[in-house]
Parts: structure tokens; sequence; C-alpha cells
């Protein structure tokens, strides 16, 4: 994908991971969905999103995309059926990714290019929906959408989309997957997911004493190869996991400390079919540098 940006028209537009730097599930709402309190850390890596805006009113996905999802399925491709429906516009656009978020990994890949195509085509499609209108719009697309487009590390609380501007201090990241794609509904219905914990502060969160995410004790139960990750990850920190995927991470205050850690890691701690690398933690999303640098 990443020849798309030579070729004429192309534009190549950030997606960047996040953390969940803890989860709780306090109780389940009248709709049924379970409701949520977290810390969402926006990364400095991910995938990167190409697009080239068209006359004809055609949204088309160019390559294979995600694997084995299909192009109606694809959330790149809902986004922008989604974004085109509702400002009424005659454009269309082909749309490429180049994927390094693994899938279930909790790292918000598919939330993320979503966010990125709304984003991006406000732009190109000179719309100029806003951050509000293009938030309201992701939520209909995943719960974790609103993060990506608003591109600033929040607390979230609801199913996710209530956010509150959060200053995080500066850290790099061990992130680690295990090469299994955790399926979030059945941890959901997991019978001993805890889903009635007592709600915490921001102030508690940033004491440093709320580190926990209720999947963790479910996941490591149900795969083996989380449980082995965590294992080889306590080796050098502290292992969290992130959202309701198999990822997983350790914080460290400096890029040093990360790279020494992260080469002891692959000196032979890692079992087999899962990999580790480094990102930092950003301060706010790059796709809002990317949309104020386009011109």
């Amino acid at each position: 994908m990443s020849g798309f940006p030579a070729a004429a028209g192309w534009s190549a537009w950030p997606a960047p991971a996040k953390l969940n730097l803890f989860l709780h599930i306090t109780g389940r709402r009248p709709d049924g969905y379970h409701a949520l309190q977290t810390a969402f850390r926006l990364l400095d890596w991910g995938d990167t999103v190409y697009l080239r805006p068209r006359t004809d009113g055609v949204i088309a996905r160019v390559g294979t995309g995600a694997a084995g999802v299909a192009e109606a399925d694809d959330l790149l491709v809902r986004a922008a059926n989604l974004l085109q429906k509702e400002s009424k516009t005659h454009l269309g656009v082909d749309i490429g990714i180049e994927k390094r978020i693994p899938m279930g990994g909790g790292f918000g890949g598919g939330s993320s290019d979503a966010a990125t195509v709304l984003v991006a085509l406000d732009r190109l499609w000179v719309l100029g929906l806003g951050e509000e209108r293009l938030a309201t719009l992701g939520v209909a697309l995943g719960a974790d959408v609103p993060v990506f487009v608003r591109g600033r590390n929040a607390w979230a609380e609801g199913v996710g989309e209530r956010l509150t501007p959060l200053d995080l201090p500066p850290a790099w990241y061990v992130l680690a997957s295990p090469g299994v794609h955790a399926a979030t509904a059945s941890l959901f219905q997991a019978p001993d997911l805890t889903r009635d914990a007592a709600p915490v502060t921001i102030a508690g969160f940033l004491s440093g004493t709320v580190l926990d995410n209720a999947f963790e004790p479910v996941l490591r139960r149900q795969e083996p190869a989380v449980e082995a990750l965590f294992v080889a990850l306590s080796r050098i920190g502290t292992p969290r996991l992130t959202g309701s995927g198999s990822g997983c991470f350790v914080e460290f205050a400096d890029r040093g400390s990360a790279e020494a850690a992260l080469a002891a890691l692959a000196a032979g701690l890692l079992s087999s079919g899962a990999s580790a690398w480094l990102a930092r933690g950003a301060e706010r999303s790059p796709l809002l540098d990317a949309v104020e640098q386009h011109r």
C-alpha cells in the first residue's frame, strides 16, 4: 500500500493505536450495554490509511484491506458511506490501508481506521462538519471511534463515548501480541467477568493505584497464549491488558528503558507466535497534525 501516495491523487493519513491504561465495568445500562470506565492513551504508532477522492460518488476499497474482512463490513468503507450519507455529498473515494495494528488485540485498529476516514474525508471533501458532528457519527461505528476523532488522551465513561481530556506524562511502551484474536462478544458474556466494579475517579487513576483491566483474569484463564505472554512480560515489568483484546503492554518512563526491555524479550522470553515492539505515548493524535498540515 505504500505506493499509493506516489500515484496521482492519493494522500496518506495516520490511524494511531491506543491503549486502555485501565478498564472497569461498573454496571449495565438500560439499553443493555455495559457501563465502563477507562483511560485512553494514544500512541505514535499505528496504521496508515490512503485516500483518493472521486467525483462519481463511488466508494471503493483498493487492495485486500484487513485480513478476512469483506468490503461491505470494512469499517473504512462503512465510515465513508456514513459520512457520504450524512453530508449528502456526491463525491466518492478510493480507500487503501497499510495494516500494522493486529486485529483483536485491543489496540483500537478498526476504530482508529474509521475515525481517520471520517476526519480526513471531512477535509478532502471540504465538508466542514467539525469535531462534534464527526464524533457523534463515530459512535454508530464503534464506541472507541470518538476518542480517535477527537485525537486527545481521555478519561472515558458510558460505553466509552463520554470523554474528558486527560493530561498524561511522557511514556514509552513495550507492546506485545500473543498472536490470537480475542472475541469481545464472548468475553462480555463470560460468567466470571466482574461487572459491578466500584466507580473510580480521575484523581484516583492519576495517583497510580488503578491499573487493572476487568478482562485480564478472564482472558488469562481462557487463552493459554495470553497467560504465557503475561509470564514473559512480567520479567521486564508490570504487564497490563489493553481493551478487551489479547494485546498487552508494559509502560516505561523513557525510551532507553523500553528498548532494553524489548531487547530482553527478543532474547527468547517470548513464546512461539508472539511478537513485541516499541511505541511512544502521544500527547495528541498524529492525525490532528496531518489535518492541519494538509493543503
